[in-house]
Parts: structure tokens; sequence; C-alpha cells
């Protein structure tokens, strides 16, 4: 009796998917598990948690860890997103490394190059995320990386949109010495997360380097993310759609409470922190308009995001110097997930 042809093994891996702020990260993860699991705004820190992505592929399955987005630190808040950036490439199987290749190299990308160079993780790809545009920088980003492995880089240029000309980099200022041995060549990928198949590449480059394993979720989880925080990112990504200048980084998001009746659906109550009395009146808007738009923007895509009718209650609260509140900052996720 001839021999049946054997299955290959599944693969399982967890990537550390990584980067500047506005390089994309949450547009390509989402773009590769297939559904919104990250909400996405072209304003600084929108992701604010560390959230996982699940894919799930013939081939086997990839836990996506999406990221804040390194920044210039502002803050207690800001320095504790930089710091769950940071934590979140160690520790990891493959370190995905986001760049937005539609503008010039920053001192942000040099650093995240800098400290691939510094502990030498075993697999590394570097994703040149908006390949859709033009210019497109591919060029000059692999050569500052042939630069920061020769120790011959100098600074790179803040992005145009800081004010500052200095920047927290990922990793100690003073490394720039690659004495020893060299990490491994990442491997390069151009996508474009805005695009149906746009990352079709970079999942090919990332179940290359991932090795067989069980899955580490059930087969019908896209993310583990926690249902609360969850509904307090859509609510919040709908303010940042909304507002401008500085109030979208001084708002915060809180689910009080969540009512769930089998024929009714969700009753959810959540809490708008902002930290001036004149800012609380710009997120109600004239008339309470700002805030029915966020409602009315919010209901359906968490209806549909959870499969049951969710009904929003949105409150705003002054809450002073809300960001330097452990308690507040515990409940809203990012000092430990709540369920």
């Amino acid at each position: 009796m001839p021999e049946q042809p054997q299955t290959p093994m599944r693969k399982s891996a967890m990537v550390g998917v990584v980067g500047r702020t506005n390089a994309g990260k949450s547009t390509v993860v989402n773009q590769m598990v297939g559904e919104k699991v990250s909400i996405v705004s072209p304003v600084e820190q929108t992701t604010r948690n560390t959230i996982r992505g699940i894919v799930e592929d013939p081939r086997g399955q990839l836990v996506l860890l999406d990221t804040p987005g390194l920044h210039k630190a502002v803050g207690p808040l800001g320095k504790l997103l930089n710091g769950m950036a940071r934590a979140t490439s160690a520790g990891v199987d493959i370190l995905l490394v986001v760049f937005d290749a539609a503008h010039e190299p920053q001192l942000e990308d040099e650093g995240w190059m800098r400290r691939v160079v510094k502990e030498h993780p075993e697999k590394v790809v570097f994703a040149l995320n908006k390949c859709d545009r033009s210019p497109f920088y591919e060029t000059m980003f692999r050569d500052l990386w042939k630069e920061v492995t020769t120790g011959t880089t100098g600074s790179l240029p803040v992005d145009a949109g800081t004010t500052s000309t200095t920047c927290s980099l990922p990793v100690d200022a003073g490394t720039t010495s690659t004495t020893g041995s060299l990490p491994v060549e990442p491997r390069w990928v151009t996508c474009c997360g805005i695009r149906k198949g746009g990352c079709d590449a970079l999942l090919d480059a990332l179940f290359d380097l991932s090795t067989p394993g069980p899955a580490l979720f059930p087969e019908d989880v896209v993310t583990d993310y926690p249902r609360k925080l969850a509904i307090a990112d859509v609510v919040r990504e709908k303010l940042i759609q909304r507002l401008r200048d500085e109030v979208p980084h001084e708002v915060g998001v809180a689910v009080k409470d969540l009512h769930e009746d089998r024929r009714r659906g969700w009753d959810v109550a959540v809490t708008i922190y902002v930290n001036r009395a004149s800012q609380k009146g710009i997120v109600i808007g004239p008339r309470g308009s700002l805030l029915k738009a966020v409602r009315l923007s919010a209901e359906p895509e968490l209806s549909d995001m959870f499969g049951v009718k969710v009904r929003l209650e949105l409150w705003v609260k002054v809450e002073p110097n809300w960001m330097k509140n452990n308690r507040l900052l515990a409940e809203m996720g990012y000092l430990g997930a709540t369920r």
C-alpha cells in the first residue's frame, strides 16, 4: 500500500509589532488578521495598549502583539507607552519592525534599528509600509541599516510634526558601537496596510520564519483583548476622529459598567476623562452634538464586533492630571488589563 503524503506540521509564532508612531502598525495588523482588532487614526498615540491580533492560516497561527508607537515622550503616560513598546520587543519569537517608508527615516526609526543591533533578536522582519505612496524611501532605509551596523550613522531628524529637535531613543542614546557579532540580517518586505492583499508577502515572511508548534489560541479567536478595553478604544477612536489640536492626547476613556441582557443586548456606561474644564465643552460639542455623533458612530461598529446590540451611555468628567492617576490608568488597561 503506497505511503500517504504527510501533512506539513502547522507553525506558530509570537510576533512583536513595533515601530515609531504613525508607521501604520495597527493598519498592518488589522490587514493580516483580516478584521479590525486595533483602532486606527492619523493622530499619534492612537494605540495605547498592547493588543493581540491572531492570524489563523492553513500554515499555522501567528499571534501579533500590536504596541503603542514610539514617540517623543511627554508626561508620565507618554513614558509609560514608550516603555510598553520597548518591553514587547523582548521575549517574542519574531520581531516585526514597521517603518513608514513614505517618509524619510526619522530618529525613532534609527533607534529601533540600533535596538536590533544591541539586543540581537534571532528573527527580525523590517516591513517598509505604504509602498503605494510616491516617493517611497526603501533605499534610504536600507542605507540607514548599513550605517547603523557599521556605527557610522549620525543624528536623523525628528518628524516635522514634533516641536523638539531631539527625541528619546528606544535604546541608550550612546549605543553606536557594533563591536562583536552583528545581528542576523533582517528580512526586508514592502507592504501596504490599506490594500487587500497588501500584506500577503509579509505574512509569507512571518510564516517562513515560524517554527512547527501547536496553536496558542482557539482557531475562532481573532483577539484576546479584553472587551471593556476594546469598547473604550472604539469610543476613543471616534473621539479622535472628531477632535483636533491637543485635546485627543488628553482624553482618556474607561468603561464603568457593562450590563448584559440576552434579549436586549448590552448597556454600557462609559466615562470620558479630560484634564481641564475647557476641554469638557469641546468633547460634548454644541448641544451635545459631538458626543451624540461619537455614540451613533461607535454603537453599530461595536454591535457588529460583538454580535449583540450595544447601547452606549457616554459621560464626560473633568479629572485634572488623570494621566498620573494609577487607579484610572489601571482601569484603562495601561497598568495591567482587566476583563
